[in-house]
């Protein structure tokens, strides 16, 4: 379901030869608030060797869409990517640190706890 599948609904059909309808009701979607936000990372644990790479992953228990996704990193200012994954590529030292993803339904936000990556 999504919000503009609120509305008034009524079925129909044909009883011997005369077409009925039954009583309209009112169906009305509301939002799902956020909730569940977690982090994964490939390879886990958020431990990797310089120059190779990590992938983080960012999944939401409940909530309903469409969903937008950011990712911070402790110390950072802007965010470092806007899908459901981050993917650092030829990890440095400078890469190091506390990840969070942050997830928005447009009226909520949520975010997730800290993700520790160590550049090994």
């Amino acid at each position: 379901l999504r919000l503009h599948h609120s509305g008034r609904y009524l079925c129909g059909g044909r009883v011997v030869s005369q077409w009925r309808e039954s009583e309209q009701v009112t169906v009305t979607v509301h939002r799902v608030p956020l909730s569940g936000v977690s982090l994964s990372a490939q390879p886990p644990g958020g431990q990797v060797a310089l120059g190779d790479s990590l992938v983080l992953s960012c999944t939401v228990a409940v909530g309903t869409g469409p969903l937008s996704f950011s990712w911070h990193r402790e110390g950072s200012g802007a965010p470092l990517g806007i899908s459901p994954r981050l993917e650092l590529n030829h990890i440095g030292e400078n890469d190091s640190g506390q990840y969070r993803c942050r997830v928005s339904d447009g009226d909520s936000m949520a975010e997730s706890d800290p993700m520790n990556v160590t550049v090994l």
